[in-house]
């Protein structure tokens, strides 16, 4: 396993959580990160996704636009996902992906 994330967790809907993917260098660097979710019973789909080098290009799944961001920390080789308003439709497991490396991923339960 390349990548560790970290962060997850059960959180009241409206509330926020910031998830870490943590990778090696030689993955980290230059290449494009993802963050994909599987809820139950669903498709894995694509959440957010972050360029490589200045990290100035980004994109978001439509669901998420406005209450997440994605960022990185060059000096820390990690990746976050900060998750702001939180609804129930955004309980999965989130994973990140660089090329064909993937990690576990870290569990998110919003519920009341």
């Amino acid at each position: 396993v390349q990548l560790v994330e970290s962060g997850g967790g059960l959180v009241q809907p409206g509330g926020s959580l910031r998830l870490s993917c943590a990778a090696p260098e030689w993955l980290y660097t230059g290449f494009f990160t993802k963050w994909f979710r599987q809820a139950p019973g669903k498709e894995r789909e694509f959440v957010a996704g972050i360029a490589g080098g200045s990290g100035l290009i980004s994109n978001y799944t439509e669901a998420v636009k406005g209450r997440f961001t994605i960022s990185r920390d060059d000096a820390k080789k990690t990746i976050y996902l900060t998750m702001n308003d939180l609804k129930p439709e955004d309980t999965a497991l989130y994973t990140c992906n660089i090329l064909r490396s993937w990690g576990q991923g870290t569990p998110v339960t919003v519920s009341t």
